[in-house]
């Protein structure tokens, strides 16, 4: 490999910048990847402009970038269910030398690395463990580079059908499986979905795929309403007012029953309020957008109608349902891709991505730009 491994480094806070560093090789169990398309997440934009999220603070250089996808470049002692990249020379005569390349396989990345070892990696919910490391996420480096190591069971390979762009958003989309699990959306539930972001817009997806038969969703922005509806809202509610009662009345009156399930990925507190107040009694409140550490909710609502108020962090076991979603044609992610960059823009594109427009940017890290 003669190409640099140029990777996206957040040095400080609002400092973020393009460096040449050494190619990984991989470790036992690990592999290495030639990646192709990393998406910018809302926490690579705070990172880079807050320098922290809530406890975790950008203390030294670090690669962003944890929605991911590319091909395996390099195979790591142990593993043995993925294929590398293999270049294949014959010299046919003195003039001429014929390369063959056979590709290697396409693989998505889950970004989270737990310790295996702990009660929650031991009993299924790995994303609950404290010692987890996750990519992008201080102090450890992300993805959004030419080349990256990651552990090979946690890379998942790519159908011929699933595109890297569709593998990329694996992540988010898993998060948005993980949500609807949780809340127990299943067939004919009614479903509230506050802020119509990419998460948003995934949790729309897979509850509709999960047999919802309404999901109302609300924003602020029009023009992300009226996306929602395109994929699929069958009620979409624009937000005017910080008063939560007005907002689930509004809710409440155009969807024509209470939410069995509400889905708040918003993090603003009015929201939150509006779940607890629009909520069918016995429903259940899932709380994925993460807004500010302290917020002051009307509990006693949430208590007096048995609203079951749920976190949601990130997902665990997750990454096989959200790869079937897409592969069977359940779910369309593809539309959520609204505007594209090579990694040498890499700059360009967190500035665009910070104006809050379009839906998903998306980089492409490989050098051929395909």
């Amino acid at each position: 490999m003669s190409e640099p491994n140029i990777s996206a480094v957040l040095l400080e806070k609002g400092n973020l910048k393009l460096e040449e560093r050494p190619i990984p090789k991989p470790g036992k169990n690990e592999v290495q990847i030639a990646m192709h398309s990393v998406g910018i997440c809302g926490s690579d934009v705070h990172f880079w402009t807050d320098g922290a999220i809530g406890p975790f603070v950008v203390k030294a250089p670090m690669v962003l970038g944890h929605e991911s996808s590319g091909t395996v470049s390099e195979l790591g002692k142990g593993v043995s269910h993925l294929k590398v990249v293999l270049h294949l020379t014959s010299v046919e005569t003195d003039c001429f030398t014929f390369t063959c390349t056979c590709p290697g396989d396409r693989v998505a990345i889950e970004p989270g690395v737990p310790c295996r070892y702990c009660s929650a990696c031991k009993g299924g919910r790995y994303n609950l463990c404290p010692e987890v490391k996750f990519c992008a996420t201080p102090p450890v480096d992300g993805s959004l580079c030419r080349y990256y190591v990651h552990p090979a069971d946690l890379c998942f390979k790519l159908p011929d059908n699933v595109s890297y762009e569709e593998g990329a958003l694996l992540e988010p989309l898993s998060v948005g499986v993980h949500a609807c699990r949780r809340s127990e959306v299943t067939i004919g539930s009614k479903v509230f979905i506050c802020g119509a972001g990419p998460i948003g817009l995934v949790c729309l997806q897979v509850a509709k795929a999960r047999g919802a038969a309404q999901v109302v969703i609300t924003d602020i922005d029009v023009k992300r309403l009226e996306f929602a509806r395109q994929m699929g809202a069958d009620v979409t509610v624009h937000v005017t007012s910080r008063d939560g009662q007005e907002v689930a009345d509004q809710v409440v009156q155009r969807l024509g029953c209470h939410p069995d399930v509400t889905i708040e990925c918003s993090g603003a507190e009015s929201s939150i309020h509006a779940g607890i107040y629009a909520t069918q009694p016995g429903g259940v409140l899932m709380i994925v957008g993460l807004g500010r550490r302290l917020a002051t909710i009307p509990l006693l609502d949430a208590a007096l109608k048995e609203v079951d108020i749920r976190g949601n962090l990130r997902y665990a076991n997750d990454y096989p349902t959200a790869l079937a979603m897409i592969a069977s044609g359940q779910v369309n992610v593809k539309p959520l891709v609204s505007h594209r960059y090579s990694l040498e823009q890499t700059l360009e594109a967190f500035e665009f991505a910070k104006k809050g427009e379009g839906i998903k940017v998306m980089i492409h890290c490989d050098k051929n730009k395909a």
